[in-house]
């Protein structure tokens, strides 16, 4: 894998981003953040399912008064997002938010943006620019077309601003729903600036597509170095985002945690392997602090080889399979007992 590019080093709240630091798993809540109850249930939700960073939508007063509620009830950091109104991100401060998403060339008055970089300067809160390629600025759009150059430069005018004022706490996004445009976009900023990226493909689509696309344009990008910060931004449950972010980061060798191994069935299988392999990620997925193979094939052709080369696998036969621990075999297991086995024998493991 690719050495990831060195970032220039920004903490959110007391979470680091960029510089050394893991990359980090970011989600969205869905619900409004005034609704207190449900936003820290979700909040709840996602720290559980492995978040760690949340954002939210802050669109009038309500939702910035609730951010100290919502800080209280969150053990991770918190991001406002906020278009169009400085007051709502000066609010946002002042109530305890630990990063903001904003935009300065839009945001308000050249006054206002003094007066919230300058409270940003006080509490030391980042400010993410985040640019999207479906609301480039008009100008642009006509200078440049719907290219990497308009989304970087839209990108820089924002850092301008900011780097003007003497601020230099700064997280940038380029998203679009293009891979090609995203990917380009990316590139090209990584080449310019040494601020921390924080990387998505944005409206990438439902569970299946969106999961796919995300999964081939963050893992381009992590694999050539770029990013300190990602978000899977998915038309689905936001525990989903969570999910499959962590499995783009375990698969990339990013972070510890489970891979599982299954073969796609055919007509030499004979186990429930399909059964078998969901029931294994679902009892391991608490397994998160720990790099482990798990191998779970469905015949006698290649399953014994890759079960090998797992740190524990199974190999089925008719009605029975091979049970394996480090590429050697350590029982022959009826069906119905397999399941049981393979956890009891991973379980042992951490003694």
């Amino acid at each position: 894998m690719t050495t990831r590019k060195y970032t220039r080093p920004l903490f959110v709240g007391g979470f680091q981003v960029g510089g050394d630091a893991p990359v980090s798993i970011q989600s969205m809540l869905s619900v409004k953040s005034s609704v207190h109850i449900a936003a820290e249930r979700q909040i709840q939700a996602l720290v559980a399912a492995g978040c760690e960073i949340i954002r939210f939508s802050v669109m009038d007063m309500d939702d910035a008064q609730a951010i100290s509620y919502l800080k209280r009830k969150s053990s991770v950091p918190l991001i406002a997002d906020i278009h169009f109104d400085h007051k709502l991100a000066i609010a946002a401060i002042q109530k305890g938010i630990d990063g903001l998403r904003i935009n300065p060339g839009n945001i308000g008055s050249r006054s206002g943006v003094e007066s919230l970089v300058a409270i940003a300067r006080e509490r030391q809160v980042p400010i993410r620019i985040g640019v999207n390629g479906g609301s480039l600025p008009k100008e642009l759009l006509h200078k440049y077309g719907h290219s990497k150059e308009a989304m970087v430069e839209a990108a820089l005018s924002h850092v301008k601003i900011l780097e003007d004022l003497g601020y230099y706490e700064i997280k940038i996004s380029v998203k679009a729903s293009d891979i090609h445009l995203m990917l380009a976009s990316y590139r090209e900023l990584a080449r310019r600036v040494n601020y921390p990226l924080h990387l998505g493909l944005t409206e990438s689509g439902t569970m299946l597509n969106g999961s796919i696309k995300s999964a081939m344009a963050l893992g381009i990008l992590l694999e050539e170095g770029i990013g300190d910060t990602i978000r899977v931004s998915l038309s689905a449950d936001p525990l989903q985002e969570v999910r499959v972010a962590k499995e783009i980061l375990i698969n990339l060798g990013l972070r510890k945690g489970l891979k599982i191994v299954s073969c796609p069935t055919c007509g030499r299988t004979r186990i429930n392997l399909i059964e078998l392999a969901e029931k294994v990620e679902k009892a391991l997925e608490s397994f998160t602090d720990r790099n482990l193979t798990i191998a779970v094939m469905g015949c006698a052709v290649n399953g014994p080889g890759e079960a090998r080369e797992a740190d524990f696998g199974v190999a089925g036969g008719s009605g029975e399979a091979l049970l394996f621990a480090k590429g050697e075999i350590v029982a022959k297991v009826p069906e119905d007992r397999l399941l049981d086995e393979l956890i009891k024998l991973i379980e042992g493991s951490e003694a």
